[in-house]
């Protein structure tokens, strides 16, 4: 029994030079948690190239969307930047990933921070009314070094507080906070800092970050997962998994291809 689906491109967006998302026919068969992720990728010279790549769209959609970046010389995102309405693709059967709210233990409120295409898995989990359930306050938060690489930010602050689903709850829920580091914008900075130095929750309107009742999730790049590790197991966060729920997870197997 093979253990890849062949799926079709349904739609391409490029946000900008670096940054495309796209769409896919999905399997009915085809299973997964919010927030987890799955391989993809192309044949290449008769062989799969397949890479770790979360899934954006919710576990009830009927179509996958995917969040790439693009590496001029990347095995994989140098070819994958070039797809097309109609191309194929190779996916996966089997779904894993660490960003699942089964692995953190109940809380007050929860942080979604990703940089750059590690916005993905999040993308999944707010639109996931299980999430809303657990938590009071959903707080994503999305660093990028520029103001056009914040990609979705017109989905999350307009679309989906819209949506007949899981609208209300957004609204009552959900707080977006994107931020850059390399130009203007109305939040300036890395997450690290601006958590440290409290203008994150001052500008939310929360308490600072307390391991009794707040969670974490990470995705992103390398310096930021360490950082933020770092940061939260000096506050005496303990780090969960699938064996046994924590207060923060991280997603080992992303990196910024």
């Amino acid at each position: 029994m093979s253990t890849r689906n062949t799926e079709q491109v349904l739609s391409v967006h490029h946000w900008t030079d670096f940054l495309f998302s796209f769409t896919t026919t999905r399997d009915p068969v085809f299973r997964f948690r919010n927030g987890e992720f799955v391989m993809l990728g192309l044949e290449v010279d008769g062989k799969p190239l397949l890479r770790a790549y979360s899934i954006a769209s919710a576990n009830y959609e009927d179509k996958l969307e995917f969040f790439s970046i693009k590496v001029p010389d990347g095995p994989l995102t140098s070819r994958l930047q070039h797809l097309e309405v109609g191309d194929r693709i190779i996916l996966g059967k089997k779904t894993t990933g660490t960003l699942v709210v089964d692995n953190l233990k109940d809380g007050r409120n929860l942080y979604l921070i990703g940089t750059g295409t590690g916005l993905a898995p999040f993308l999944s989990i707010i639109k996931d009314p299980q999430t809303y359930d657990r938590f009071e306050k959903v707080v994503l938060i999305h660093g990028c070094r520029h103001v056009n690489e914040l990609a979705y930010g017109e989905f999350i602050t307009q679309t989906l507080p819209q949506d007949e689903l899981i609208g209300e709850l957004v609204r009552e829920k959900l707080l977006y906070y994107p931020t850059v580091t390399r130009e203007p914008f109305r939040n300036r900075g890395r997450v690290t800092d601006l958590i440290t130095s409290g203008k994150l929750f001052a500008d939310l309107g929360l308490a600072p970050l307390a391991h009794e009742e707040d969670r974490v999730m990470l995705c992103g790049s390398p310096q930021m997962l360490e950082s933020m590790r770092a940061l939260l197991e000096e506050a005496e966060f303990v780090e969960g998994n699938h064996g046994e729920a924590g207060e923060f997870v991280v997603e080992k197997a992303f990196a910024e291809r």
